[in-house]
């Protein structure tokens, strides 16, 4: 957890040294605090295959969460614990639909100078296969403040932009500050009499799920969570702001046994990963309620492989 506006439950469980190893699902909803309800779905579908932390007469789902905040996007609207009920029961292996879908719905990015000069944000997926056969895949939920740049190519993939479309210096604009006056006076020369400064609200969130079908220690796994964050400063700028709650859940599914010297791998491609899923996120998704989508000029139904290693 690096963002300083969270929004999570169950979080404490995954400690090393607490009591539970296992969890039966992982919640991304959209919605704010209000999203948190669909855990309860998710709980009662697993309940009824009798899947969860087993006690002397029954068993208790362990579905760790977190939220993104898209609220003010449009109109105000969330998901319940049905819609986690029935995102549950519907949810299988394959292809996953990325950028503007579930979480990522309402998600926006680049909103340093408003939410009118920002772009769509959503869903995106990325996995890496190493040569010993395990893989390490993400699932990101981007709605962040800071632009998104592809760091391996040297470009910015959608910063805010000015009246013409393009992209504005954000590194001038943190400069200059986050007031709407002096974003105004850096895109018209002059600053509107009645605008106010920005407000700092926890509008923001990047959230994702890095995977491996590693055998790992609750240790390692919570070491994974911390160095995937490097994907998250790779691909987004400004990142971890107090207006942002970035969480990051690791997972590890237990089929492949590694040697110490294979962990360090790990790390290194669940970071690369993240930051991969981060950039098809945004990449594939369309526009909504004025702020468009860099996929708004042809559909993107999912990330394509660019090696036979990479997905």
């Amino acid at each position: 957890m690096r963002g300083a506006a969270p929004g999570t439950r169950e979080t404490e469980l995954l400690h090393p040294g607490n009591l539970v190893e296992h969890v039966d699902a992982i919640l991304l909803a959209g919605g704010s605090a209000f999203g948190l309800d669909a855990a309860g779905g998710v709980m009662q579908y697993l309940l009824a295959q009798d899947r969860g932390f087993r006690y002397a007469t029954g068993v208790v789902p362990i579905v760790p969460g977190a939220i993104l905040f898209d609220l003010s996007l449009k109109r105000a609207a969330w998901p319940d614990a049905d819609a986690g009920f029935r995102a549950a029961s519907t949810a299988k292996g394959g292809r996953v639909m990325q950028g503007s879908v579930g979480a990522g719905t309402g998600a926006t990015v680049a909103k340093m100078a408003g939410i009118e000069r920002a772009w769509k944000g959503g869903i995106g997926t990325a996995s890496e296969v190493l040569d010993t056969g395990v893989t390490i895949g993400a699932i990101a939920a981007v709605n962040a403040v800071g632009s998104i740049r592809d760091s391996r190519a040297g470009k910015v993939v959608a910063a805010p932009r000015d009246d013409d479309g393009r992209p504005l210096d954000v590194d001038r604009l943190l400069r200059l500050g986050r007031g709407r006056r002096q974003v105004e006076e850096r895109i018209h020369g002059s600053a509107d009499a009645d605008a106010g400064p920005a407000e700092e609200t926890p509008s923001n969130t990047t959230l994702a799920v890095v995977a491996t079908s590693a055998r790992l220690t609750k240790a390692q796994a919570n070491r994974i969570a911390t160095v995937a964050h490097d994907g998250f400063a790779r691909s987004i700028w400004p990142v971890h702001t107090r207006a942002d709650g970035d969480v990051i859940f690791a997972l590890a599914t237990g089929e492949h046994e590694i040697t110490d010297d294979q962990y360090p791998a790990i790390e290194a491609m669940a970071a690369r990963a993240v930051e991969r899923a981060i950039l098809n996120g945004v990449r594939a998704a369309k526009g909504l309620a004025g702020v468009p989508g860099l996929a708004d000029a042809k559909p993107v139904s999912g990330a394509k492989a660019r090696s036979p290693r990479r997905r």
